[in-house]
């Protein structure tokens, strides 16, 4: 068997099976770059999430929840897993599937929504 893997790693259990699963993968086109407004979207929500990380943080809130578009449940995630996320998408035009949240705490985790109109009150608390 031979692997197409750099010398050091282990060897792929897969090399040169018909059944590899990776295989469907070869059959996904390249991300597309975004275009200018989906670039700037990305930029806003990444500088939005380091407002909201930052009045959230210190009162226990992890990170946020979103309904997944596919199966409909919420996913939870952390701050540094959405900051991250935001950055592949900004370079590489998509995001990588990755693990979910392990047995994650519902009530430590709030909407983009919540963020919004927290951080707008906290705002509009200040200039008073």
């Amino acid at each position: 068997m031979r692997d197409h893997l750099p010398p050091g790693l282990p060897p792929d259990p897969f090399a040169d099976d018909p059944s590899d699963p990776c295989a469907a993968l070869d059959s996904v086109e390249p991300a597309q770059p975004l275009d200018a407004e989906e670039r700037l979207a990305v930029e806003e929500d990444l500088a939005d999430l380091a407002v909201y990380e930052a009045l959230l943080a210190r009162r226990g809130v992890r990170g946020l929840v979103v309904v997944c578009d596919d199966c409909q449940l919420d996913h939870y995630h952390d701050w540094d897993m959405l900051r991250a996320n935001l950055l592949q998408l900004l370079v590489e035009g998509t995001v990588r599937p990755h693990e979910p949240a392990v047995d994650p705490s519902p009530e430590a985790y709030v909407t983009w929504d919540y963020c919004r109109g927290y951080a707008d009150a906290v705002m509009h608390t200040e200039d008073d």
